[in-house]
């Protein structure tokens, strides 16, 4: 990747959620056809943890979750209709149910979201006209599902991440769209971790530092790394 890349918060957005926090990895140069039988078997033990851990658990009553589901709610989006990445994710464990093995990035992301508990995004750098933002829609949006070539276009005053008019998660870190998504060619991505400061930002750092050292032992990369919040709302790589 030659060119500089921007990810920036709107101010609007504080406004609303003045605690929210981003931890940020950027890498450049990934090779991501290889196998990595270390990352299946991360993800797969993260998995199988997280099993005997939710068992008999209610996953929207998890205090990890809750800070998503009251964001949902002061941002107007039902979190029983729509529920975030993680809360969908741990749902999905919590009935044994699995998790697909995507591809090395992928998986690798996964593993660290589900051990923390955490949403974590993951959109291929190639895909984005100079800045990623996390915005409020604006007229002229539109959004392409994963599986679809149909375009969406988003609720007035919904909280996305956008590239240019191009959206990359509707409903802030509810669905991910084709456009950006990681596949086996992809070697430039951008991994944001979201989270509150007063809820759970030492766990974002945490799980920010953990997938960077990994990314860094896996792929041989040295990895960007930030944190985006009220106070410096702009990360550059």
């Amino acid at each position: 990747m030659n060119n500089a890349f921007h990810f920036t918060v709107a101010d609007q957005v504080f406004e609303v959620l003045p605690q929210a926090c981003f931890g940020i990895i950027a890498i450049s140069g990934a090779d991501n056809t290889k196998a990595f039988p270390e990352i299946s078997d991360f993800l797969n033990q993260q998995i199988a943890r997280q099993e005997e851990l939710l068992a008999g658990v209610n996953v929207k009553e998890l205090p990890a979750i809750a800070c998503y589901r009251q964001a949902f709610t002061e941002l107007g989006v039902n979190p029983n209709k729509f529920m975030c990445s993680i809360e969908a994710l741990l749902s999905r464990i919590a009935k044994k149910k699995g998790f697909p093995s995507i591809n090395p990035l992928v998986d690798l992301g996964n593993a660290v979201s589900i051990k923390y508990a955490l949403p974590i995004g993951a959109h291929d750098l190639s895909t984005v006209e100079g800045e990623l933002a996390v915005r409020f829609a604006e007229p002229g949006d539109t959004f392409v599902a994963f599986g679809s070539t149909e375009a969406e276009t988003p609720e007035e005053k919904e909280l996305l991440y956008v590239s240019g008019h191009n959206i990359r998660t509707r409903r802030w870190i509810w669905r991910q769209s084709e456009i950006g998504k990681i596949t086996e060619n992809t070697a430039d991505v951008f991994f944001p971790i979201d989270g509150f400061a007063g809820a759970n930002k030492e766990q974002v750092l945490a799980a920010r530092d953990e997938l960077s050292l990994l990314l860094a032992r896996h792929f041989g990369l040295q990895p960007a790394v930030g944190f985006v919040d009220r106070d410096n709302p702009k990360f550059s790589f």
